[in-house]
């Protein structure tokens, strides 16, 4: 009888630590689709090298200092090669990206909660003669 319980209160735990660490780091808290310039893409680390990213949008937001504005800026990380590549081919482009938001980060997956996984379209970037 004390053996059962304790396989009961085993499988019950590590039931909750599997359903906490699902939660925690694979649950897809939600996605979206940003739009913007990328002006940063590269490949680093030191054991996993991951994909990492910055799309620039239009438009600025204020910062909490009073007075200040900023770029408004889109990190990401990328963990399919396919979409990486297509991704380096177009660099400076204005690129309109689907993403999957997590909750944590895990060190394979990137620095970001924000995980690109497609592109929808690429437009050159035009630039404006004054």
């Amino acid at each position: 009888m004390k053996g059962r319980i304790i396989t009961i209160v085993t499988l019950v735990l590590l039931l909750i630590i599997a359903g906490v660490v699902y939660y925690r780091y694979y649950f897809v808290f939600g996605d979206g689709i940003k739009a913007g310039t990328m002006n940063y893409f590269v490949h680093k680390g030191y054991m996993f090298k991951t994909y990492e990213g910055r799309l620039i949008q239009s438009g600025i937001r204020t910062t909490p200092t009073q007075g200040s504005i900023q770029s408004n800026e889109f990190k990401f990380s990328v963990t399919d090669a396919k979409v990486a590549e297509e991704l380096n081919r177009n660099a400076g482009a204005f690129l309109e990206l689907h993403y999957k938001e997590y909750f944590h980060t895990l060190p394979w997956r990137g620095v970001s909660v924000f995980v690109v996984d497609s592109i929808l379209s690429v437009r050159p970037a035009t630039i404006t003669q004054p």
